[in-house]
């Protein structure tokens, strides 16, 4: 096996035991370019229906960050259906659908993040796996306020 399979090999090891999602060099998925090509923003259709805030990337953290402080002061855990925002106020019960299956989840916002580029959201481990997200790391989503939580 050359060096550089090693390596890729390596990674991937160590992200599947990390629990983080660690990005990986691979192309694009198209279908997930395709879904983001306009941004949302959030308004009320005629039937009072709450269009999405923002369309993008999610990813996951999980066991490394486990029981550490969030930027709200609380200990992230993983198993709790938590999320990290840049800038959504803490509290805020946002519903987060896979435009690749369809799944939801509603996760709390309760830490600042992510940090990678390109990314709108960073969910928990539990949130990340309702919508199916773990397998992949990263995932086309979008975001809707449920509550604003003030």
């Amino acid at each position: 096996m050359r060096l550089s399979h090693q390596l890729a090999a390596a990674v991937l090891v160590g992200a599947s035991l990390s629990g983080c999602a660690i990005p990986l060099p691979q192309a694009p998925d198209d279908s997930d370019q395709e879904l983001l090509q306009e941004p949302a923003t959030e308004a009320a259709t005629p039937s009072g229906e709450t269009q999405p805030l923002q369309r993008g990337i999610a990813s996951w953290y999980g066991l490394p960050f486990h029981g550490r402080r969030t930027a709200n002061g609380e200990r992230f855990d993983m198993n709790a259906l938590t999320a990290a925002h840049p800038t959504l106020p803490f509290g805020t019960r946002v519903k987060v659908r896979s435009l690749v299956n369809g799944r939801e989840v509603t996760v709390r916002i309760n830490d600042r993040g992510p940090y990678a580029a390109g990314r709108i959201i960073d969910l928990s481990h539990a949130a990340a796996r309702a919508i199916g997200l773990l397998s992949r790391g990263t995932k086309a989503v979008s975001l809707t306020v449920v509550d604003s939580g003030g």
